[in-house]
């Protein structure tokens, strides 16, 4: 379901919706002509009845009110706002499952408020870096942790529409982060982390190297100028790739390369340990139209690997198996994706091309699950470089197709022509990647 239907999950921040954050807070009295406007738009729509109720009570339920009314005394009075934080964070802790009194609590939410902020400034950083300033959070309300306070502020007119947005936006993000907290906490995921890398370090990677020794060599590729493909590509040494200068359809890629050991042969292999932090989980939440992280975030632990060639991915896999064995697990391998020998890739992913050659699997073993990418020398190169098919594009087209742009930054109050810019920032991204 796209984010952007009226029927996403995600009701409450769209702005062609009962939510919408108008020039005024939405305090018009009952008769008034705007009131009635606003309920003729959801005459014949059950489900965004029961949706606006559902929140009002939420609301009602957390400032410990009964009418909305009773929202402007929070406003104005200091004391009472406190008191009604203070209240909040105990109902809020208990419904993340977390420890500890008041101040732990609100520690916890200091935390949700800045991942909030991290999603913003991921996309400022990259994707959106050329509209930085456009899309830059109010500082009163980057600056603004506490859930009361941020909610007041969607009915404070002393607020700008575009603060009034943000904060808004900054609580919807911060009841993510939450969730992925809360679902991190359950499912121990910092201990699996330090086990699954301890495991690769006693048992996967040669004992000839030290612990985090890398050898670096540089892959030289050659490009067809079509697609920008790799047609060609040979591994070269420090020395080597100093002596040369790339020219138009060239790349020199630096990778920085472990070994392991296969019948007595030290195969080099290059790899990226991936362990989503918590902004990227909320985005994939919201490209997945999904509130549950048990549901949308399956790939919490990954690895990458980079291999010299097809016959060296098939000696890692049984190395791996091996391992496993060997530590006293049983390792099976679950939703296997193999298009490195010429098959299609089936993502059903929205930005995500059919062209990507890769092996996917996920690797179960000793309590956990991780996701594992493997790739050729030319399929890596491929997966950087490719038309429709580098990750920097790929990065663009998600945030984009998936209505997560739109979503976070409506045009109607950040001015932004979406569908332009997503093939301007194409377009730059490829400049950036063809370039020498």
């Amino acid at each position: 379901m796209n984010l952007l239907n009226k029927k996403s999950i995600f009701t409450s921040m769209l702005q062609d919706g009962p939510f919408a954050v108008g020039e005024l807070p939405p305090f018009a009295h009952p008769f008034s002509r705007e009131a009635k406007k606003w309920v003729r738009n959801l005459e014949g729509d059950q489900l965004l009845k029961t949706k606006y109720r559902a929140v009002r009570c939420q609301v009602f339920d957390f400032l410990g009110i009964s009418i909305f009314d009773e929202i402007l005394i929070l406003i104005h009075d200091r004391k009472l706002r406190q008191k009604t934080a203070e209240r909040s964070r105990i109902l809020l802790g208990n419904m993340f499952g977390l420890d500890g009194d008041k101040h732990d609590i609100g520690r916890y939410l200091y935390d949700y408020a800045r991942t909030a902020d991290d999603v913003v400034n991921s996309l400022r950083a990259k994707v959106l870096a050329p509209y930085r300033s456009h899309i830059e959070t109010t500082n009163e309300i980057e600056t603004t942790h506490d859930p009361v306070d941020l909610l007041l502020i969607i009915f404070d007119e002393r607020f700008h529409r575009k603060a009034r947005f943000e904060a808004k936006r900054k609580l919807v993000l911060m009841n993510l982060a939450g969730s992925i907290d809360q679902r991190e906490r359950e499912t121990v995921i910092e201990s699996k982390f330090s086990n699954f890398l301890r495991f690769l370090n006693a048992h996967v990677w040669s004992p000839s190297l030290k612990i985090g020794e890398l050898e670096i060599k540089y892959l030289h590729s050659h490009h067809h100028p079509e697609d920008f493909s790799c047609r060609e590509v040979n591994v070269l040494s420090e020395e080597q790739a100093r002596a040369l200068i790339p020219t138009p359809g060239e790349k020199l890629t630096l990778i920085k390369r472990r070994r392991f050991r296969s019948q007595e042969r030290e195969v080099p292999i290059y790899v990226t340990i991936r362990k989503k932090p918590p902004a990227a989980k909320v985005l994939k939440l919201l490209r997945k139209n999904e509130k549950n992280p048990a549901v949308a975030v399956d790939d919490e632990l990954g690895l990458m690997a980079v291999l010299n060639s097809v016959g060296d991915v098939k000696c890692f896999i049984r190395h791996l198996t091996r391992s496993a064995v060997e530590a006293g697990s049983l390792m099976t391998l679950e939703d296997i994706s193999d298009t490195l020998t010429g098959g299609q890739y089936g993502s059903t992913a929205m930005g995500s091309s059919n062209k990507t050659p890769m092996l996917k699997f996920f690797a179960r073993l000793g309590g956990i699950r991780v996701e594992f990418i493997i790739h050729t020398n030319r399929s890596y190169l491929n997966y950087i470089y490719q038309r429709d098919v580098a990750h920097d594009e790929y990065e663009v087209k998600r945030i984009f197709d998936t209505g997560v742009a739109d979503f976070l930054f409506p045009g109607d109050i950040y001015r932004l022509k979406m569908d332009e810019i997503r093939t301007a920032q194409i377009n730059l991204f490829r400049k950036q990647i063809e370039g020498n």
